[in-house]
């Protein structure tokens, strides 16, 4: 078994990696919804929009699962974001139950108006950064998402160990 990482008798809540993961989010939360606040749209938009752009998901069902967000509030997301033109929604031809969103022209278009913003204070908010840095801070996320995620399908405890039957 690897070496642990925190000691319970000394640890501090605000070195704890789901904290400064969660400020970190919180603090870029901040800088992004200036930005698209002036361009007359809510981060919660600008994230369905860009995910059905690159095709992360294109439900509300997996909006809400990715995103982790109340379907009742998505759904009204959804229908504003329906009512601007920018996204439609489509019914399945084998079940009709079920749904999948589009990005409209005006939609697709919205997302290119956006995507250099975001870019632009991505790149403020690295500029302490090396071009290493970022790539190592990156792919460290990435492996602790897979890790995390890996976690959550299978319900086994972050010990490794399985849950019986698993």
């Amino acid at each position: 078994m690897p070496e642990p990482h925190y000691d319970a008798r000394t640890y501090k809540a605000q070195t704890s990696v789901g904290y400064l993961i969660k400020r970190a989010h919180s603090m870029m939360l901040d800088v992004l919804e200036q930005v698209f606040a002036e361009q007359g749209i809510s981060y919660i938009q600008y994230v369905i929009l860009t995910w059905l752009r690159d095709g992360i998901a294109v439900n509300p069902r997996d909006i809400c699962v990715q995103f982790r967000h109340d379907s009742g509030a998505l759904t009204r997301v959804i229908d504003q974001l329906a009512e601007r033109g920018l996204l439609e929604r489509a019914r399945r031809d084998r079940d009709r139950r079920k749904v999948e969103l589009r990005l409209t022209e005006a939609g697709r278009k919205t997302v290119e108006r956006l995507v250099p913003l975001v870019v632009e204070k991505l790149n403020l908010t690295l500029a302490d950064f090396s071009g290493v840095e970022v790539k190592e801070l990156l792919r460290l996320l990435v492996k602790l998402n897979t890790r995390l995620q890996l976690t959550v399908d299978s319900k086994a405890p972050l010990d490794g160990k399985m849950a019986a039957g698993g």
